[in-house]
């Protein structure tokens, strides 16, 4: 696609966090042309009306959910509850549109895991099929030719990215993995619940489903085919007082083969799985990522620790839930979907301070 083409884009769901994260960086694309946005509460309603922030830059009105034609679209960006997505793919892709989902209708390749996790039946699951998973760092080819495209979870995102070069390279015991992630309240989403009122998040750090948090069974899978052993990964996620910002320490433990290398050669695993991607940061080794490093922007930022020089490598993690753990990635995903630069729209540096 040519850079004069510009890509006829909607967005269903605008209301929410993810929805405005997706609008303030499509509205500075320049392949891109936001046709149509919309709610079911708020039709009629101008962006910039809700979202100040969007003054001078966005003139839309929110459009009606039950009466918008999102056929006059080239893709879709779905900001939604789980299941609504799959409800109108067979329509849209019949009609040639393009799907992003950023909920989880897509991000199992068996529809029945899908279904056993978020206790509804999957409507399409011959679209699930076909269905590319959007971590466009490992799953770049897959993307380039997607009609439909599940977003991977926020906490996923850090802890494949983590991972993966240890278990491609077959120096961890991949029984054994663990992830101790943290989030900003946005990570919750746009509701109001009393979990997230300020007076009870405040001040407070809490762990949450540690028995079985939806991300766990998304990341295993995909974790589980970059290797033949067994995976085995305990998952605790944690609510922390922020607003945007995600933190994940991650363990693995060494093998023999592990064991035998240094720690410039366990480095260099991850500069070269990550060589040439922009927006995956591999920091020296013994680096301190902090979210404050990747606020507002699409770049994960890594760094390793081997404690006393034992068994146990640490891989901490960084990254704005909303950005590179939900709408940039979406975006992303949709720039290789189209032939444009991949960095279109995701260009900006994280705010500091």
């Amino acid at each position: 696609m040519t850079s004069e083409k510009q890509i006829k884009v909607g967005i269903v769901g605008g209301t929410g966090y993810t929805g405005v994260e997706l609008l303030r960086m499509l509205s500075q694309h320049a392949n891109a042309k936001l046709t149509m946005i919309t709610s079911r509460k708020e039709a009629g309603t101008r962006l910039d009306a809700m979202f100040p922030s969007l003054r001078g830059r966005c003139d839309l009105a929110f459009s009606d959910t039950a009466t918008a034609d999102l056929t006059k679209c080239d893709v879709v960006f779905y900001a939604t509850p789980h299941g609504v997505a799959m409800a109108d793919a067979p329509k849209l892709v019949a009609a040639g549109v393009k799907i992003i989902d950023l909920a989880a209708d897509f991000r199992f390749r068996d529809h029945t895991m899908f279904e056993r996790v978020y206790k509804m039946p999957h409507s399409c699951p011959e679209l699930n099929k076909e269905a590319a998973y959007g971590l466009v760092e490992l799953n770049r080819e897959a993307i380039k030719n997607a009609r439909v495209v599940g977003n991977p979870g926020c906490y996923p995102t850090t802890m494949q990215i983590g991972f993966q070069p240890l278990i491609e390279s077959g120096v961890v015991d991949t029984g054994h993995l663990i992830a101790d992630c943290a989030s900003g309240v946005s990570g919750a989403g746009k509701k109001a619940e009393v979990d997230y009122l300020f007076t009870e998040a405040g001040d407070s750090m809490k762990a949450y489903n540690v028995n079985g948090h939806r991300h766990q069974f998304e990341t295993a899978a995909r974790l589980q085919e970059m290797t033949g052993e067994k995976v085995g990964l305990i998952f605790a996620p944690h609510l922390v007082p922020m607003i945007r910002g995600m933190h994940s320490t991650l363990y693995a433990r060494l093998n023999a083969k592990g064991l035998a290398m240094t720690n410039d050669q366990l480095q260099t695993l991850f500069v070269d799985a990550y060589k040439g991607e922009q927006f995956i940061d591999v920091m020296p080794f013994g680096s301190y990522p902090e979210t404050r490093f990747s606020r507002g922007s699409n770049v994960l930022r890594l760094a390793l620790h081997r404690p006393q020089d034992g068994d146990t490598l640490m891989v901490l993690a960084v990254q704005d839930n909303l950005v590179k753990g939900a709408a940039g990635a979406a975006v992303q995903c949709m720039n290789v979907m189209f032939g444009v630069p991949e960095s279109e729209g995701l260009s900006a540096i994280a705010l500091s301070p």
